[in-house]
């Protein structure tokens, strides 16, 4: 950085950048996508490194397959893209808690983006391992990243400058040695809250709305330094039970021009938003709990299928009229080839009960993160000690429970809705059950910090605590267990089917009369379904697909429903229903 550029080699530089997250995509597709953000007119790929994805047990990391990030570096500097490297530790990016491990939430006494201690010390752990995976590929050293962000939207959480310094810190001691910035909404008490002096202040917002006042903000702030976009945001992201956004590709390429023309750097949020796998997909707590879906496609330029959209076109005309004379964007690489899969029908399942393991007796409910669990689902089970009727309360169940009694469904309880009463009528001679499912946990806001899963609070009837309970912990990270046979289970089940294929390619899951629940495609965990929309699909990419023997299995919560799907060339959105 010097004055109000950018500089790369001494000279000035623009940054044209555009996110897209390894962990999203398929690490066969990289390559391909990156050929699409070099032909989208882009310079500069911009990545989150999901803290929790990389650190899923504390102390355990992960750096391979999907989350091979040295690979993915260096494809980048194949593909000649440079690299902004996010690594947080938060993130947001509707991940589940904005990607930090869920693990923390097990001791109530940690203080999550705060000085406490004990977080300092997980993320400087993470940090450290970052920087030995990532380090090597600093432009210092001859590698693709250019800069390096600090923490992620503070200033839309807290002011506390002694935090962010702390990250700061941790990060240069990592070994990272390359410009730092930081990215928050252009609000001055945001700017002020999540800035630190001597780091570049990157400012986000829709690329919708009229840049020239956000950039007005940010002069009142600061002058005389390098200006650019942290976050264009290119369209939006859905909650369940809400409709499916679009945003208007003419308006954002105008704006897009307005920046170009004003020589302001900028990342297209997302250039490729991809898959938000298993269960990783996050929630957001406004008024009330929001939990979003699988899908990351926020009507980005190229879609979930990697496919370019008429978006794509209108910014790629914008960046190249503002390429140097004679330069143009390369060409795409040709798309990915899509199929069809006939109707495939679920003869087989076996229920969930299957998978239960010992239990752990407490006295009162706890939340999952007390048991090691991070999402998937908890089983509560208290033995009544004769039949009683009347209000059932839990103070909160988080996220969905599925109370029954007997293989009967007495009700369900939506945190959505702030539902915790239930009127029941129990008998005696069996266990009331609560099945607790987490939608994701928050990742964005105050709320994240203690949003803790499974049950939280006492379970009262008839305002009296109900007292000694059995907790099986279900994270349906393992399935080899399951035993399928042709038979209708009462209650909670998953269901498969096997199919081959003469060509494969990426397809689309038609979920359409499902109820809740999860796909799994040869061991993939495709993501959340939820009949209320607006998802009514699942992505699955080629790379997890074979010729012969695939095996779908569907975990569905409901007991009733279509027990058939087929695969479809594009996805399927359809009118909520909250």
């Amino acid at each position: 950085m010097e004055g109000a550029d950018f500089k790369l080699d001494g000279k000035p530089f623009l940054i044209r950048s555009g996110e897209m997250h390894y962990e999203r995509v398929p690490r066969e597709y990289w390559r391909d996508r990156m050929k699409k953000l070099r032909a989208l007119g882009l310079n500069t790929l911009s990545t989150y490194v999901f803290w929790n994805a990389h650190e899923p047990r504390q102390g355990q990391f992960d750096f391979s397959g999907n989350l091979d990030l040295g690979e993915f570096l260096r494809t980048a500097q194949e593909e000649g893209l440079w690299v902004l490297l996010r690594p947080g530790p938060y993130a947001c990016a509707e991940w589940d808690l904005g990607g930090i491990p869920a693990w923390l939430l097990a001791d109530e006494n940690v203080k999550l983006r705060s000085g406490d201690p004990k977080y300092l010390a997980a993320t400087a752990r993470y940090l450290r391992k970052l920087g030995e995976v990532a380090g090597p590929y600093q432009v210092t050293r001859g590698g693709p990243i250019l800069m390096v962000q600090v923490e992620n939207e503070y200033g839309e959480y807290g002011d506390d400058h002694a935090y962010m310094s702390s990250i700061r810190d941790q990060i240069r001691a990592a070994g990272f040695d390359v410009d730092l910035y930081t990215s928050d909404s252009a609000e001055l008490k945001v700017l002020e809250g999540g800035t630190l002096p001597g780091v570049t202040a990157a400012i986000n917002f829709s690329a919708g709305q009229d840049p020239a006042p956000e950039f007005a903000n940010l002069a009142k702030f600061r002058t005389g330094v390098p200006r650019m976009a942290g976050e264009f945001w290119t369209g939006w992201f859905d909650h369940w039970g809400e409709q499916h956004h679009s945003s208007n590709p003419g308006k954002e390429a105008a704006h897009l021009e307005w920046l170009l023309a004003h020589g302001i750097s900028f990342n297209l949020y997302m250039a490729h938003g991809g898959s938000t796998w298993g269960y990783m997909a996050g929630a957001n707590f406004d008024a009330a709990f929001e939990p979003d879906i699988s899908s990351y496609d926020y009507d980005s330029p190229i879609d979930e299928a990697g496919r370019l959209t008429p978006k794509f076109y209108a910014l790629r005309e914008v960046i190249a009229r503002h390429l140097a004379p004679g330069e143009m964007p390369p060409p795409a690489p040709e798309p990915q080839p899509m199929v069809e899969l006939s109707t495939l029908e679920f003869k087989e399942s076996a229920p969930l009960e299957q998978l239960l393991a010992a239990p752990v007796h407490a006295f009162a409910p706890r939340p999952m993160a007390t048991q090691g669990q991070s999402h998937g689902l908890m089983l509560y089970r208290h033995t009544m000690k004769g039949a009683q009727k009347g209000t059932l309360e839990v103070q909160e169940a988080r996220d969905y429970a599925l109370i029954s009694q007997q293989g009967k469904l007495l009700g369900v309880l939506d945190r959505r809705r702030k539902e915790m009463r239930l009127d029941v009528q129990l008998t005696g001679r069996a266990p009331l059950e609560i099945l607790v499912e987490s939608e994701g946990h928050v990742n964005f806001g105050k709320h994240l910090a203690d949003d803790r899963k499974g049950i939280v609070g006492e379970i009262t009837l008839n305002g009296a605590p109900l007292r000694d309970w059995r907790m099986y912990s279900l994270p349906l990270d393992h399935l080899k267990p399951l035993r399928f046979h042709e038979q209708k289970p009462a209650g909670p089940a998953f269901y498969r089917a096997k199919f081959d294929l003469k060509r494969i390619g990426d397809t689309f899951l038609d979920l359409r009369g499902w109820g809740k629940g999860y796909v799994w495609i040869n061991g993939h965990n495709l993501g959340r379904y939820w009949g209320i929309g607006p998802q009514q699909s699942l992505f699955c990419p080629a790379p997890f697909l074979k010729a012969v023997e695939n095996e779908i299995i569907v975990l569905d919560l409901t007991p009733d429903g279509a027990r058939t799907l087929r695969g479809t060339l594009n996805p399927v959105w359809a009118t909520a229903g909250n």
